[in-house]
């Protein structure tokens, strides 16, 4: 189960990483030629604060349970990262956007299931 949790976990930050990466720091008209909600949303900040939450929520996945510091970060970072999902569907279903939704229901599925991972079925330790 480990092992399971550590692949869904750099799958997961690699793909949240990507995401926010590319949200937080890409000129908007590059972004909405492949997410079309970019150029209807307004202000600025609604595009760019998700991308934050994605990229620090990617680091959270890796950095604390990798050096042992604080690993429960794992854990919170996993479910904060589902609810930024959760959030997304909200989202894209009042947009109408129902191609949009598989997606972001695999995401917060994998994330949740990598926070229960983490806190029931295979905690990691922390450093002494």
């Amino acid at each position: 189960m480990n092992i399971v949790l550590w692949i869904l976990q750099i799958l997961l930050a690699l793909a949240f990483g990507a995401a926010g990466f590319s949200k937080a720091f890409m000129p908007i008209d590059e972004l909405a030629v492949n997410m079309a909600w970019v150029a209807d949303v307004n202000p600025l900040l609604m595009v760019r604060l998700p991308g934050i939450a994605e990229l620090i929520g990617a680091i959270g996945l890796i950095l604390p349970s990798i050096t042992r510091i604080r690993p429960y970060l794992t854990v919170w970072a996993a479910y904060a990262l589902a609810l930024v999902m959760a959030l997304a569907l909200v989202f894209h279903i009042f947009r109408g956007e129902f191609n949009d939704l598989l997606p972001s229901i695999i995401l917060m599925l994998l994330s949740l299931f990598v926070g229960y991972g983490r806190s029931k079925l295979a905690p990691i330790a922390p450093r002494e």
